[in-house]
């Protein structure tokens, strides 16, 4: 990316062995995933904090082939690359907040990201992968990238709630991170309802275990949190302390979750809007409700998604769809008018010498 709406141009650029830093790995990309993210610094002006020109791409799995000083254990190992990496030393992520870590690394932000051949990256927090369970589930290592921030942003935002089995956990928005985040919800035992204005989106909700879906028009939000709350009455499920998680980064979708906060509840924020949002914040007050947003996933967190896919709790493969890299530009533009249904997954299909 050289500038904000311009297509993106493929740019040669030699990593010497030699020169890979201390405490880093080159990884050779298998696949790297596109994120609304993505979008929005190419098409929305959202500022990265590397000066263009820079690589984007943050859902990122691939093979270690190089290494630098004290890293070289890695080298050949099959890995997911965290999308938000702490350092791990501050004070904050001694704290367990490594979200907030001042000195983060989020490749395709910070650093050149993975829609390339090949990414530098720290080896604290890479997540290893035993690719022989995996293929058994059918997965490649490329199909894994998508765990990097669509699967593991909406697990953290699950465990920030602190939701339990037995719970209402409600998602609005169910495009990629909020389709991950149903079938995860699911898996935890959580009674799940789920949100979107696409009727493909719900059901594929439902396909996975939502409770309770609804494809909603403009006008009818008002009606929602009765229905919901009949719903929940109908089968003896709880009324209050509901679970909601707002991840279609829409201000429609936002507007929408934070309406439906009852008593107790807690409002997840996952997806991300530039627009402004008008809300009643009184009702955290009047609820004794809370409201927390999701920065990415800590790291040490991605070995239980795997284990969730590798059991088959988690089905990622149908709801992704490969794409050569070489076609990023027609990628992109088909994601930002709303075309593509399923998570896109880049694929390297040139020639490298590494």
């Amino acid at each position: 990316m050289s500038s904000v709406g311009e297509p993106m141009r493929r740019q040669a650029r030699t990593i010497e062995e030699a020169a890979i830093r201390p405490g880093h790995v080159l990884v050779r990309v298998a696949g790297c995933g596109v994120c609304h993210t993505d979008l929005g610094f190419l098409y929305d002006g959202v500022p990265t904090r590397h000066a263009l020109p820079l690589t984007l791409g943050h859902e990122i799995s691939g093979v270690v082939t190089h290494a630098g000083a004290g890293a070289e254990d890695w080298v050949g190992k099959g890995v997911v690359i965290p999308a938000v990496i702490p350092c791990g030393e501050c004070e904050a992520c001694k704290k367990g907040r490594g979200a907030i870590c001042p000195k983060q690394i989020f490749p395709g932000n910070d650093d050149h990201g993975g829609f390339a051949s090949h990414v530098e990256v720290p080896a604290r927090g890479l997540c290893p992968v035993e690719l022989a369970r995996l293929e058994a589930r059918g997965l490649e290592l490329a199909d894994l990238a998508v765990i990097a921030d669509a699967v593991t942003t909406p697990y953290q935002a699950i465990l920030n709630a602190g939701l339990s089995a037995g719970d209402v956990a409600v998602f609005v928005g169910i495009g990629g991170v909020g389709l991950f985040g149903v079938q995860l919800a699911v898996a935890l035992g959580a009674n799940v309802a789920a949100i979107d204005t696409d009727v493909v989106k719900t059901e594929r909700a439902k396909s996975v275990g939502a409770k309770w879906t609804r494809t909603i028009a403009p006008g009818e939000e008002k009606a929602l949190k009765s229905e919901l709350r009949g719903w929940a009455k109908e089968h003896r499920l709880p009324t209050t302390g509901w679970k909601i998680f707002e991840t279609s980064g829409h201000p429609a979708g936002q507007s929408l979750a934070f309406s439906l906060l009852n008593h107790g509840g807690h409002l997840g924020v996952v997806g991300y809007s530039k627009e402004k949002v008008t809300v009643p914040l009184s009702n955290l007050m009047a609820f004794d409700a809370t409201a927390r947003g999701t920065w990415g996933c800590l790291p040490e967190h991605y070995p239980a998604v795997v284990e969730l896919i590798a059991n088959g709790k988690l089905s990622i493969k149908p709801f992704t769809e490969r794409h050569p890299m070489s076609q990023i530009n027609t990628v992109f533009d088909a994601l930002h008018r709303g075309e593509l249904k399923k998570r896109p997954i880049l694929i390297p299909d040139f020639e490298v010498s590494a």
